[in-house]
């Protein structure tokens, strides 16, 4: 009968409650002198402990992330890779900082990417300047860097066209927030123009872009060309629809994938409403 006991109250998960077991069979052999109301007592607590367990740290909800409100001219920054990296129209972001064209900005400078808020220009020698500048402690002058003449729009009735032949591998996707096309192409093929426009920036300064090429087409559109291996034209040069601009093959682990972009005001748009049907 004690054997049958001892084996019913050994359960798994208790290596304390096995303890218990011992006292409990040397009280009853007259091994240890322990009062009843004791042992009670301290198997209660073994129990409680063994069916209760604190939640994880991992569970706990992660603190909202803080909201960029400002950035710091950095060099080989243009206004319109800020207003592209953070999705906002270059004319909002320039009003928002007192800046008219061609839109100078320096190394340095910082601006605010709250574009509710409208600051009057001030001129020097012909461009604007920001009213708000981080101060530096050395006393050589920061380097100027220009935004390039901005030449005119194209006038007139234009249409969409595809920037290179090849199969659509990832579509845009808003859930995913996935902003543009994946097309999957050939290592040197030929990047056209979708649109007639102007380049209003040629470099690999925004990450993830590798070699990039945004066209300005129109005061409310711009397309974007990322992962060139080759680029054929430079800030501020006016393309016509379909001209050679780069090459596919930028990408290292896809030589053959163009990523393309539309914006709309500053934020991304489905390419696929407004390319022609395939």
């Amino acid at each position: 009968m004690l054997a049958a006991d001892e084996q019913r109250l050994a359960r798994p998960c208790a290596r304390d409650e096995k303890i218990a077991v011992v006292m409990a069979c040397s009280l009853r052999r007259g091994c240890v002198a322990i009062s009843p109301l004791t042992l009670i007592l301290v198997c209660c607590l073994l129990l409680a402990g063994c069916g209760s367990t604190p939640a994880p740290v991992s569970s706990r909800t992660p603190p909202p992330s803080q909201k960029i409100n400002h950035h710091i001219v950095g060099q080989g920054d243009t206004l319109f890779a800020i207003a592209w990296r953070y999705e906002l129209s270059v004319d909002s972001l320039a009003r928002a900082n007192g800046l008219s064209r061609p839109y100078n900005i320096y190394a340095g400078q910082r601006l605010t990417l709250d574009v509710s808020r409208t600051r009057s220009s001030r001129t020097v020698n012909g461009g604007a300047v920001a009213p708000e500048k981080t101060v530096r402690s050395s006393s050589k002058p920061a380097k100027r860097v220009v935004q390039p003449k901005v030449y005119a729009l194209p006038k007139g009735k234009w249409h969409w066209q595809w920037p290179v032949k090849g199969a659509i591998s990832r579509r845009y996707d808003t859930n995913r927030v996935f902003k543009g096309l994946n097309i999957q192409s050939a290592k040197g093929r030929k990047v056209g123009a979708a649109a007639p426009g102007v380049v209003v920036y040629a470099g690999r300064g925004l990450r993830g872009y590798g070699q990039l090429l945004i066209v300005k087409h129109s005061e409310t559109y711009l397309s974007a060309y990322a992962h060139n291996r080759k680029m054929y034209v430079k800030e501020g040069q006016k393309v016509a629809a379909g001209q050679k601009i780069s090459e596919v093959g930028g990408d290292p682990e896809n030589s053959g994938r163009l990523y393309f972009e539309i914006r709309k005001n500053g934020k991304p748009v489905d390419p696929m409403r407004l390319l022609p049907r395939l």
